[in-house]
């Protein structure tokens, strides 16, 4: 397992009370990190997820609100470099699928204009505006910024087309803002393949498992092992503009 001194740093996941969020928000903490945890204001499991952290002695701070909303967002940041003291690190891992299960791509219907645009306005302009509104506090830090993105956006079929466009939109959108904000600040993202979440939990088995089937380690991608390839990334120094993809060789 991969582990870094964190101690006395401040980490910002966004999206973080299940999931990928969840296991990442706790791994950094582990390290040593005071990390806020963002969550959209109205969710209600937010709260018990904060408690149960406190309560295993990690150093958390809820970061309410919504990054697809202008505005939110930035307010969203700014309230939480405020009670961290200083920004380390950002993980920009709220996203949405916009769906409960696949569609398939030649569903051309189901792409209506309100479904492009929550998704675009969450996978790509929130990671966008969160960027923007933190890199005055990591520019101080010489910190770094990592993105959640997915197989989807590097040709692999994902849970719609929009969905697939969304992620490669953060793929590029890495590159040009590690590009920006160099050298103080390292922009990188993860690729994530099937990962074991609550937004696949119900699938049918035979559906999880053609994933499985494709992929040479045989195994779905546990929200532990993005995690740590988020630690990865934002503790070595050397890297920057590169997308980690992490999915048991799937996409080769």
């Amino acid at each position: 397992m991969i582990s870094a001194d964190f101690k006395d740093k401040g980490i910002l996941v966004t999206g973080a009370v299940s999931g990928i969020g969840l296991a990442t928000a706790r791994l950094f903490a582990e390290n040593g990190a005071k990390v806020a945890v963002n969550h959209l204001p109205d969710d209600a499991s937010a709260k018990g997820v904060l408690e149960g952290l406190l309560v295993e002695g990690l150093d958390v701070v809820a970061a309410p609100g919504d990054v697809s909303v202008a505005g939110e967002a930035e307010t969203m940041v700014s309230a939480a470099v405020s009670a961290l003291g200083r920004l380390d690190v950002l993980i920009n891992n709220a996203g949405t699928s916009n769906t409960k299960a696949p569609i398939p791509s030649d569903d051309l219907d189901a792409m209506t204009e309100d479904f492009w645009a929550k998704i675009i306005h969450t996978n790509l302009i929130g990671p966008f505006r969160c960027s923007r509104a933190a890199a005055a506090a990591l520019k101080k830090t010489n910190g770094a910024i990592v993105s959640t993105a997915s197989v989807a956006g590097l040709g692999i079929p994902g849970s719609s087309i929009a969905y697939g466009a969304s992620k490669a939109g953060l793929i590029n959108l890495t590159r040009n803002l590690a590009d920006a904000l160099a050298p103080e600040i390292r922009v990188n993202a993860v690729a994530p393949g099937l990962v074991r979440t609550p937004w696949n939990a119900a699938w049918p088995d035979d559906r999880k498992q053609h994933g499985i089937d494709n992929s040479l380690l045989k195994r779905m991608v546990e929200p532990e092992d993005i995690a740590q390839a988020m630690l990865f990334l934002a503790s070595n120094q050397a890297v920057t503009s590169q997308t980690l993809v992490v999915d048991c060789g799937r996409h080769r």
